[in-house]
């Protein structure tokens, strides 16, 4: 089963209010998740500039001005943590696969129904790369393993931990190693060791795997 690191934060980036407007709403649908918007692209670096503690980017391609190329080329350099999916009505191969050459982490068609997009924001969340062609590899929705808010908000508190702990426990949880770990976050492969001990030291293991077993119990309860 997939779930979501710990009340995902989600960039969508569209200039069209309606399509926008309607995005947000399929994602807030889930309660895990926490939806902004942004216009256009000198928008969303701004937000990005002032926070970069979104754990997805939803990028519309057909932008005006800053198009959705230099979007995803600004994006990777100022955040390169953050996993980036295009969401296209234009499927062609060579702009697939341009956008993959230029660091996007998945490309959504726009015909695709709200499930749908769902489950694919879902695998990409899960450290996965989504293409079209791996539709088949979707999670069926009763497959998608999801914790209610209340109790994703209460794990922090139980722990104990900081916020940048809360990040490596969650990347840790979904089976990413240290050097993804560090990647994702920006982070020396040293300073999420660090974190993982602290994390270890404050659920009373010694590992991973007791960790994510200890969680494991505890998130389905």
């Amino acid at each position: 089963m997939l779930q979501f690191p710990i009340m995902p934060k989600i960039l969508i980036v569209e200039d069209h209010a309606l399509v926008r407007e309607a995005l947000a709403h399929v994602l807030r649908a889930l309660e895990e998740l926490r939806v902004e918007e942004a216009a256009n692209g000198t928008q969303a670096l701004a937000m990005l500039r002032d926070s970069t503690d979104f754990d997805l980017i939803l990028l519309d391609l057909a932008l005006p001005g800053m198009d959705g190329f230099a979007c995803l080329k600004q994006f990777r350099q100022i955040c390169p943590h953050i996993p980036v999916v295009i969401l296209s009505a234009f499927s062609y191969p060579e702009t697939i696969k341009r956008v993959f050459a230029e660091g996007a982490s998945g490309f959504i068609p726009k015909h695709y129904s709200g499930d749908k997009l769902v489950r694919a924001i879902m695998y990409v969340l899960n450290g996965k790369i989504f293409r079209p062609d791996d539709a088949h590899k979707l999670p069926k929705s009763s497959e998608i393993l999801t914790i209610p808010l209340e109790r994703r908000k209460a794990r922090l508190t139980q722990y104990g931990l900081t916020g940048r702990q809360g990040e490596v426990f969650s990347l840790m949880v979904n089976g990413h190693s240290n050097r993804e770990i560090a990647e994702r976050l920006g982070l020396s492969e040293g300073t999420v060791k660090i974190h993982l001990s602290a994390i270890f030291k404050r659920l009373g293991v010694s590992s991973r795997t007791q960790a994510i077993a200890i969680i494991d119990r505890r998130a389905i309860k």
